[in-house]
């Protein structure tokens, strides 16, 4: 049986609704688990056949706890997960492209098959307040998560990857 591991962070609360999002589509079609980048490790890595990744951008990169979770991760499961399938979302202010370019780099050099496109949900946080403050993601965009959820685990579930 197949497992897909979502991992995310979330410091205002939109990478997680995406990531929960995501997961519980996943879940209808594979078993999915759910973890927050701060309590993941190598080991969780190794049991899963397919990754979601989730995090914000922080400064044009990915989030330093995210940044953490693969830092940690890196060596111990290198030359263990080659071929796996991954995709990943982004949660931006303004545009997220260098997060994504920076989890596509670590998931190259795990030699992970990247599945289906990034997602990256745009908040328009400019301001110190807006960037700060809890985040609600519209439904139009966690319908996005759910999809990539969706076929990722229905992905899994079938042997396309």
């Amino acid at each position: 049986m197949t497992k897909l591991l979502v991992v995310y962070h979330s410091k205002t609360g939109g990478s997680r609704q995406m990531a929960e999002a995501a997961a519980k589509a996943a879940e209808a079609e594979t078993p999915t688990t759910l973890l927050a980048a701060a309590d993941a490790g190598p080991d969780d890595l190794l049991a899963a056949d397919g990754y979601i990744f989730c995090a914000p951008e922080n400064l044009a990169a990915i989030a330093g706890v995210m940044k953490d979770f693969f830092d940690r991760c890196y060596y111990p499961v290198l030359g263990r997960i080659e071929g796996r399938p991954y995709a990943q979302m982004v949660c931006a202010g303004s545009d997220g492209e260098n997060a994504k370019r920076q989890t596509a780099r670590i998931a190259q050099g795990w030699r992970l098959k990247e599945v289906q496109s990034a997602i990256i949900v745009c908040t328009h946080a400019q301001t110190p307040e807006e960037t700060l403050a809890e985040k609600t993601i519209p439904e139009k965009e966690l319908a996005l998560c759910r999809d990539l959820g969706a076929a990722m685990g229905a992905g899994l579930s079938m042997g396309m990857f």
